[in-house]
């Protein structure tokens, strides 16, 4: 088809599929693990970036799998599989209502959930990571070797598919998972976000297995790395075995090697080394990058998204990959252009180094964001304190006096003071005077909490009430909290939307409830016997804590006053732009040169050997965020993004340094030097056996 084998537009639809499951169940699983199964945000990183690095170790058994054993085909087959079971199994665990016996929305066993997606998550980790290396090799091998324009055109429709899919998906999953679904209550929607993954995984190994007559499966040739790992590992072997000084030494140490090994191999394997050599600091940036999923999701929750239309938090991972379409040909064709033009020899190794310095920058920027976001935290009590905030519902001023004789506080009609902060032991009662009353109200409080006291002036009486909070963090879902309290003279049910706040007598507070879509409004209603009334509300915005009064009813409409008890999240996720903008500009820098040069300083059939180095560096990247998640006592999160600054900072000097001794070397020159030679042994060695025969036949 256009010169192409059909077979070829079924791989890239089946890595389209793919790359949309895997990126789509990414991008909603940190807030999967804070919000459904209510791990803390260290917890939640570590998990992540465990199922990162599995998916990026699991690829050597892959390559290993296909070259040595099964083939492609069937590896692909086999995995995708696992992998397709993997993301089934995964949202069947995020089902609230699997467990949830007494219907009160939370699971009755969060046991089953998560065990149910910590398997789901390794077959997937074991299936996207196993058919990593194979799916574009299998893909090259569908074309004749005179097609290499065609095999070109394949390659890049190849990567348009995978950052079609990775960029479709994170903009439908985390979309799909900020709506209502559930049996018995309407939750965030996990079990959805993670089924359509699922479904396009099984359309991907449908439409693979549909062109299986269609393929052309080149045998299985053995693994290179397992060439490699022998020749090194025999090498360290013989040179232990030979320690003794008695032995010459040797010009490199995997000349020990030349006993079993021909001498190709080990000049091959020592052009790897050097670059593997290279390799070792890398992990660092990866640390870095890697953390767009986990810190940086976290980091938006705590943002406002309102760009006109709502942004979810695991939706800013977009910007990465958007960057990375402009960026590239910007800093192809102009960028390194004009840095030529300057006449300054801007090497591969030197461009990977800035590369790392603004992955550090990146980490810079993200401080100091996190630094602003904090100053928006609202402030609760630490241990052995409590927090108190007054609310006049009256019409009539009053002063509050704190007793024993701490302090007096002045408050307007229908309006409220911030939370003031007391030593829990020293409270012990209220003083209210207003209008001619006054009244004193013993305090019973409990240590670390927040309490509210509304009041108000009767014409008989002082009304008040001490109401317990129970909040002492934002919202774990993002999400905005609201409360009523009726301040009308008799009993009324109140609603807004579909959630009923049941039948609140006078002077008395509902619990608080989630406001399920923060970004809308809603229509609030009070009712009584032949009483009506109704308004609608204004947008609570994500993160805030409100109590709303209901107060009179003029002409049907509602009176009511909002009174605020945290604020919302007013740090905007556009300013999340400038470190997106620095990381990416340092991937382009780092990751796309990394390979490029990886590949020129190597022999072109050693190149899964560095692309098995190159993904192990990945995985210990995100090795390294697990540690530091586990076992950082690091109570900011401003400083703990200084100090991965700082350690990639450290490592991008090591690395320049390490450049800096680096010769480069033509792959191609030293291999038809050993071309050449073998060429000569071979006509020696055929005028030896000429000579030979002469011989023979003249005796």
């Amino acid at each position: 088809c256009f010169g192409f084998p059909l077979s070829i537009f079924l791989i890239i639809v089946n890595e389209f599929c793919e790359r949309f499951s895997y990126y789509g169940m990414k991008a909603v699983l940190t807030l999967y693990f804070t919000r459904f199964l209510h791990w803390n945000d260290n917890f939640a990183t570590a998990i992540y970036h465990t199922f990162v690095a599995l998916c990026y170790l699991t690829p050597i058994l892959g390559a290993v799998m296909a070259d040595s054993w099964l083939g492609k085909f069937k590896t692909i087959l086999y995995l995708s599989i696992i992998y397709a079971i993997g993301q089934v199994v995964l949202s069947v665990g995020s089902i609230n209502d699997l467990t949830d016996h007494n219907q009160d929305g939370s699971p009755d066993n969060i046991a089953v959930n998560i065990a149910l997606s910590m398997i789901g998550l390794i077959l997937i980790g074991l299936g996207t990571g196993g058919i990593k290396p194979c799916v574009a090799a299998f893909g090259g091998d569908q074309f004749e070797e005179e097609q290499e324009k065609q095999r070109g055109i394949f390659f890049s429709l190849y990567y348009l598919s995978v950052n079609a899919g990775s960029l479709l998906s994170t903009i439908i999953t985390p979309t799909i998972r900020a709506s209502q679904c559930g049996i018995h209550t309407k939750q965030e929607c996990y079990p959805l976000a993670f089924g359509v993954p699922a479904i396009l995984m099984v359309v991907s190994l449908v439409v693979f297995v549909i062109g299986s007559k269609m393929y052309k499966k080149v045998k299985p040739q053995g693994n290179v790395m397992l060439e490699v790992s022998k020749c090194v590992g025999f090498a360290i072997k013989n040179r232990f075995r030979h320690r003794s000084k008695k032995f010459p030494k040797r010009e490199h140490w995997l000349d020990w090697a030349s006993e079993k090994y021909d001498k190709r191999l080990i000049a091959q394997t020592k052009m790897v080394l050097r670059v593997l050599f290279l390799y070792i600091p890398l992990p660092m940036f990866w640390a870095v990058f890697d953390q767009q999923g986990s810190r940086w999701t976290l980091q938006a929750t705590a943002m406002s998204g309102d760009f006109g239309f709502q942004i979810q938090p695991d939706q800013m991972q977009i910007v990465n990959p958007i960057l990375i379409v402009i960026m590239v040909p910007v800093v192809n064709y102009l960028v390194y252009p004009l840095i030529k033009k300057c006449k300054l020899n801007f090497t591969p190794l030197k461009k990977m180094t800035v590369g790392m310095f603004f992955g550090s920058m990146a980490f810079v920027a993200a401080a100091l964001l996190q630094v602003q976001i904090d100053k928006t935290y609202p402030v609760f009590p630490a241990a052995g304190q409590t927090q108190i905030k007054l609310i006049n519902l009256g019409d009539v001023p009053a002063r509050v006096q704190f007793q024993p004789q701490l302090q007096s506080v002045d408050v307007a009609p229908n309006e409220e003071t911030g939370y003031m902060l007391f030593e829990t032991s020293k409270l012990q009662s209220l003083h209210i005077t207003s209008g001619t009353l006054n009244e004193t109200k013993p305090l019973e409080l409990q240590k670390g909490q927040r309490y509210t006291v509304p009041f108000k002036w009767d014409s008989m009486e002082i009304k008040s009430d001490l109401i317990w909070d129970n909040i002492t963090s934002k919202p774990e879902s993002g999400k905005s909290l609201v409360r009523f309290i009726n301040n009308l003279s008799f009993p009324v049910n109140v609603t807004m939307g579909d959630m009923d706040f049941g039948l609140l007598d006078p002077f008395f507070v509902s619990n608080y409830s989630e406001v399920p879509k923060p970004d809308k409004t809603y229509i609030i209603s009070a009712s009584a016997p032949l009483f009506y009334c109704k308004v609608e509300s204004k947008k609570f915005g994500y993160g805030g804590g409100y109590t709303i009064s209901i107060d009179n009813c003029v002409e049907s409409i509602l009176n009511i006053k909002y009174f605020e008890d945290m604020a919302p999240n007013t740090v905007h996720m556009a300013w999340q732009i400038p470190q997106y903008f620095l990381l990416t500009c340092g991937e382009v820098m780092f990751s796309v040169t990394g390979l490029e040069f990886s590949y020129s300083q190597a022999p072109s059939n050693m190149k899964a050997v560095l692309q098995a180095g190159w993904l192990l560096a990945v995985a210990v990247g995100n090795i390294i965020v697990i540690i530091v998640a586990g076992a950082s006592t690091i109570k900011k999160q401003w400083a703990e993004y200084v100090l991965f600054a700082a350690l990639l900072f450290v490592v991008c000097i090591i690395f320049a340094i390490m450049a800096s001794f680096y010769t480069y070397i033509d792959p191609n020159e030293i291999e038809a030097q050993f071309s050449k030679e073998e060429k000569e042994e071979d006509k020696k060695d055929r005028d030896d056996n000429e000579k030979e025969a002469e011989a023979d036949s003249r005796m």
